[in-house]
């Protein structure tokens, strides 16, 4: 009796069965791997600063004369400053100082930021701000936690596209420090490390096409200050070798001071 042509071959199908399988298994056991290696670069971590920055809210630059600028940072425990031992080196006091030298009026800071903050929280930190609060200057640095809790890409840009439009609204010029490399975190085992570097990268960029989608400015924290903590990890980072130390705090304020000054400049014009 002739074979119908409509019957495939148990062979191929078992062959078809195989391969799905064994691809199962590659992708199951790579994800265990970095489950595993993500519990070992916790452990490595830990939580040496514990979960709260230095309070540095106050007038900056109080030498000067004139009405004090306000600025207002918003974002993770990077913006936060955790990790900094005087509340002078947190980013935020590092970004209100420089400003105040700069335009030679005082700057008063207000720190938004909340430690392990995700983008998504971007929304109750605004909410937070007193309903008649105007801020000159907005800047947010976040990411990281989106990074590491594996949150799409999509999702954090939109979440951030909303934050830049609620702060305009308030009159703010926005500044985004795009998501910092985490391929330069020596605590985070390969291949762990290769894959926070790559996903961190399609954050800030789509980050910085956020910003520009409204015309914020976004500076990239990753080429900006990135080689400098992979190159001098010892000086760059603080005592859990994952936050930024003092030197990362100046190091990143630098890199975003220009872009807050040409922000202010544009909305005074």
């Amino acid at each position: 009796m002739a074979r119908s042509r409509d019957v495939v071959p148990r062979s191929f199908v078992f062959g078809v069965v195989g391969v799905a399988l064994g691809a199962g298994l590659v992708i199951l056991g790579g994800r265990t791997m970095l489950s595993r290696q993500a519990a070992v670069a916790r452990r490595r971590i830990g939580k040496p600063l514990g979960e709260d920055a230095l309070d540095a809210d106050r007038v900056w630059g109080g030498r000067f004369d004139g009405p004090p600028r306000e600025l207002v940072v918003l974002g993770d425990s990077i913006a936060a400053g955790l990790g900094a031992e005087r509340r002078k080196d947190t980013l935020g006091a590092r970004l209100a100082k420089g400003l105040a030298r700069t335009e030679r009026r005082p700057v008063r800071l207000r720190t938004a930021a909340v430690v392990g903050a995700e983008t998504s929280m971007l929304a109750p930190q605004i909410d937070a701000l007193p309903a008649d609060y105007r801020p000159d200057v907005a800047v947010i640095v976040v990411g990281g936690n989106d990074v590491t809790h594996r949150i799409p890409v999509s999702a954090s840009a939109a979440q951030l596209e909303e934050a830049i439009v609620r702060l305009q609204a308030r009159g703010a010029a926005v500044v985004v420090g795009t998501c910092p490399d985490l391929g330069a975190l020596r605590p985070v085992p390969q291949p762990l490390r290769a894959l926070g570097a790559r996903l961190s990268r399609q954050l800030a960029d789509a980050q910085a096409e956020a910003a520009a989608r409204h015309d914020a400015r976004a500076v990239s924290l990753r080429r900006a200050v990135g080689p400098f903590f992979v190159t001098q990890p010892d000086e760059m980072f603080s005592l859990d070798r994952f936050h930024p130390s003092a030197l990362g705090y100046r190091r990143t304020a630098e890199a975003l001071l220009p872009a807050v000054i040409a922000a202010l400049s544009d909305g005074d014009g």
